[in-house]
């Protein structure tokens, strides 16, 4: 629900970019609210992206969209991902900057959205 509020109605991305087949190899990550509604949400792939990344938006700003992440980052540290990614939306580039990632690529249309790729490349002892 929460990316089809976001992605397909307020951004207007097709349908068919975004139901791209990968949901049911992807670990997804979940943010509700007190009365336990979706709110916020990411997927994470078992290459180490970080993906679908989105917040309603009456929640942006209020650190649903840190917290889902840290917890992201969190993971795939814990599975001893080494090198984490992310297509990033180019309004979004300073919030990922925040977490200490770093763009790896010029920008590009995706879903008729300008994007970056970035990367968060991890120490792990």
């Amino acid at each position: 629900m929460v990316r089809e509020r976001v992605f397909i109605v307020e951004q207007q991305v097709p349908i068919a970019l975004e139901w791209d087949g990968l949901d049911q190899m992807s670990q997804h990550l979940l943010a509700v609210n007190a009365l336990g509604e979706a709110i916020g949400c990411a997927r994470l792939l078992d290459d180490g992206s970080i993906g679908r990344m989105a917040v309603l938006k009456e929640w942006r700003g209020k650190g649903v969209g840190s917290a889902i992440l840290k917890s992201a980052i969190a993971i795939n540290q814990q599975q001893d991902k080494r090198n984490i990614r992310l297509s990033a939306q180019m309004h979004a580039v300073h919030f990922y900057e925040k977490f200490g990632f770093v763009k790896c690529s010029p920008p590009y249309l995706e879903a008729n959205i300008w994007h970056v790729d970035m990367r968060l490349e991890t120490k792990i002892a």
